[in-house]
């Protein structure tokens, strides 16, 4: 069959299953494995070499190294060289230790085995780093955590590979030419640090001038590609020389860019690679060895999930992204092809125990989202660390605030600036206890149960903002609010149209969408800078906001009658456009002869319905 008849039918069934397994919560990366496990030789054969497409695919791993690299300038990356080595260190021969027996198991010589040891001691950069994204939990400290693990782990494969000869016993022979090989790899890392950092810019600065948008991607693409093949050609790791380009261009005005123009090559090779991963599975050999890949990968997960929590309790990390860390990277990594098969290439293992191990760290790939899962569910168990607050005090201030996130914050600062006192609550105890430094009156509570806000001073209160996330807990708080405490005026914060009617149906008195003033704030802006007067600009979108604000109310009535609902929007928004028009007509084209140095839409009164 030719390339793009597979190249159709690899893309239709990653748009079919994907999206399938995300509804299921299993998340992408089991959809692409189980499409390639599908196409692959193992069950319908449609790809009869999955090693090519393997060998293909690895770009998607370099770009999302390169993407990496980007997002991490070198001063940063510096600061990391204490994590970086010493946390990578610790886990990486600490695994080792622990897996050495699966090698004395198979047969093999002790040095053998300890080799093997350190292999499948690798996680799976690709992996990881996709359920992090997936999760948008890179940032959080597990996360930092375990990039730079899998940082010290990317590069930890450069001594493994020019190791083999060493264990395949062509020590006195080939002792000169492995020297000859370090010292072409530590060349070429520096000829690839001083071309991404002093003359690929000024490439990009010429191709910027000229203005040609596809010449920039191409360029983009041919940074990648070309660090990846160099470090290749000197035996070191193409995902190496990637994230290198990226870190050398971390800092330049064209990082973003680049980032744009390489995401989408980045996800669909990453998602082919995993599918090529899928199709490598060799089914007759698992079934025919069933007991050796269980084994080898229940121990594989074991090991590393006990030396990583002992590794996330040495960085000192909070206890509840402990479980988070170590599952996250308790799986075997995409390296651990390329090491075992150089070594059987070397002679050092035989075939049948790098398929043995292939087949067990493919497995493990494919439990990790269902292991993350369940430290994420004992993370949030171990949260608690301490009893909610159950003493508040005498103090009885006329705010109370339930949630002190970033929303909360925001009220709380207003009022702190305007030196009316409040109580907040919120139920995490790493926000409470971070805030409470800078003197707020903020408690460790559940503000969802009425005796909490009882205690806190709700029946003296005169006010109640509820800022909490979770829009069940805001509906909780509003509805028992009401129900025994009718004199307190409640603002709620809204998450979209939907929620706010239903705390209107609750009964509080003002409803404020979360996103709503930052849109039509930057309305105004927009307005302006197609040519608008500014107060033309401010009148237009001030119109808008209360015509939203009108339809909001109107519409509640008919929340549970979608036709009836659709036939009220369709007639405001014909009566609103001319209005709109109106408005905007006014100010087109007009010169404006003196504009505020700081406009923007103010909330009024009438705005409680937002």
């Amino acid at each position: 069959m030719t390339f793009f008849a597979e190249a159709a039918v690899l893309l239709g069934a990653a748009i079919i299953a994907v999206p399938l397994f995300q509804r299921l919560g299993l998340g992408s990366i089991l959809g692409y494995l189980a499409v390639g496990l599908l196409l692959g030789p193992s069950l319908i054969g449609f790809i009869s070499e999955p090693e090519e497409v393997l060998h293909f695919s690895e770009f998607g791993v370099v770009m999302l190294l390169f993407i990496i690299g980007l997002e991490l300038e070198p001063s940063r990356l510096w600061g990391m060289r204490k994590r970086l080595f010493g946390l990578g260190l610790l886990q990486l021969f600490g695994c080792g230790v622990l897996l050495t027996p699966i090698g004395l198991a198979l047969g093999l010589r002790w040095e053998l085995a300890v080799l093997l040891g350190l292999i499948l001691a690798l996680s799976s950069t690709a992996f990881a780093l996709q359920v992090l994204n997936e999760q948008r939990r890179l940032a959080t400290p597990h996360g930092q955590t375990a990039f730079a693990i899998l940082l010290f782990q990317d590069l930890a494969v450069i001594p493994l590979l020019a190791l083999l000869p060493l264990f395949a016993g062509g020590v006195s022979a080939q002792g000169g030419d492995m020297w000859l090989d370090i010292g072409k790899g530590v060349g070429m890392v520096l000829a690839a640090i001083v071309f991404g950092r002093l003359v690929f810019p000024r490439v990009l600065a010429l191709i910027a001038r000229s203005g040609v948008h596809e010449v920039f991607t191409a360029a983009a693409l041919f940074l990648v590609l070309t660090l990846a093949l160099v470090m290749d050609w000197a035996g070191l790791s193409m995902a190496l020389g990637a994230f290198l380009g990226g870190v050398m261009l971390a800092d330049t005005i064209y990082r973003h860019e680049l980032e744009a123009n390489i995401e989408p090559f980045k996800g669909i090779l990453l998602g082919l690679f995993f599918m090529a991963v899928g199709m490598s599975v060799n089914l007759a050999l698992v079934f025919d060895n069933v007991f050796w890949v269980l084994g080898i990968t229940l121990v594989l997960l074991a090991a590393k999930l006990v030396i990583i929590a002992l590794v996330g309790m040495a960085a000192r990390l909070p206890r509840q992204e402990i479980p988070r860390l170590a599952t996250v990277i308790a799986q075997g990594g995409e390296f651990d092809f390329v090491l075992l098969s150089a070594a059987v290439s070397a002679g050092v293992f035989d075939q049948r125990i790098a398929s043995l191990c292939i087949a067990a760290v493919t497995l493990s790939m494919a439990l990790t989202p269902f292991l993350y899962r369940g430290g994420n569910h004992l993370a949030d168990r171990m949260r608690e660390t301490r009893p909610y607050d159950n003493d508040f005090g005498d103090e009885t201030p006329p705010v109370l605030i339930a949630g002190l996130g970033r929303f909360g914050q925001m009220v709380a600062r207003v009022l702190k600036l305007q030196d009316i006192s409040f109580t907040a609550l919120d139920p995490n105890i790493t926000q409470v206890e971070f805030i409470r430094r800078f003197g707020s009156r903020i408690y460790y509570a559940d503000a969802t149960r009425l005796d909490v806000l009882r205690s806190a001073g709700l029946e003296h209160a005169r006010v109640l903002v509820i800022a909490v996330d979770d829009e069940e807990a805001a509906l909780t708080i509003a509805r028992q609010v009401r129900t025994h405490y009718r004199q307190v005026k409640v603002f709620a914060r809204a998450r979209n149209r939907h929620h706010a009617w239903q705390l209107m149906e609750a009964g509080v008195d003002a409803v404020v969408r979360e996103t709503f003033a930052s849109s039509m704030e930057m309305s105004v802006e927009v307005l302006k800078g197609l040519g608008y007067p500014g107060s033309n600009a401010l009148d237009a979108v001030r119109t808008f906001r209360d015509f939203d604000n009108q339809l909001l109310a109107r519409t509640f009535m008919h929340r549970h009658d979608s036709e009836a609902l659709m036939a009220t929007e369709r007639a405001a928004m014909a009566e609103f456009q001319t209005l709109f028009q109106q408005e905007l007509g006014q100010g087109r084209g007009q010169e404006e002869a003196a504009e505020p140095s700081d406009v923007s839409v103010e909330t009024s009164t009438e705005d409680v319905r937002r």
